[in-house]
């Protein structure tokens, strides 16, 4: 029975897994090549937002906790929609705010990365105490 004692109160004493906190609006960066122009494209879950002849759907965002390793990550779908032409999508995928690379979109004219995930509203801010 002593051995079981210290292995039960270390289990008790090791620090909970905290999960990655799901978030509400995802921040995107989009360049305009063409322009120059770099904007912010908060895209709510869910929700189809433009920039530029790109459609932009975020299926989830999620960014881990204060406490461990700086990681967001977004699920994102981009589909290209031009005047007199099919919608092509484009990406469909992971993208990771700390490896900007690892997942980008390949476009002639449009560039867009993740910046960040945040949480909106009084409901998700008393949740996520």
């Amino acid at each position: 029975m002593r051995i079981g004692i210290p292995v039960l109160l270390a289990a008790l004493a090791a620090p909970p897994v905290a999960a990655p906190a799901a978030a509400q609006t995802a921040i995107l960066q989009g360049l305009d090549k063409v322009t120059a122009r770099i904007s912010a494209v908060p895209a709510p879950l869910g929700e189809v937002v433009r920039f530029g002849t790109l459609e932009i759907l975020v299926r989830t965002c999620r960014k881990r906790p204060p406490e461990e390793p700086p990681e967001t990550t977004a699920f994102v779908e981009i589909t290209d929609v031009r005047r007199g032409s099919e919608p092509k999508r484009l990406f469909t995928g992971w993208m990771f705010a700390s490896s900007p690379a690892l997942n980008a979109l390949e476009h002639p004219v449009y560039d867009l990365s993740l910046i960040d995930c945040k949480a909106t509203g009084p409901a998700t801010q008393a949740g996520q105490k």
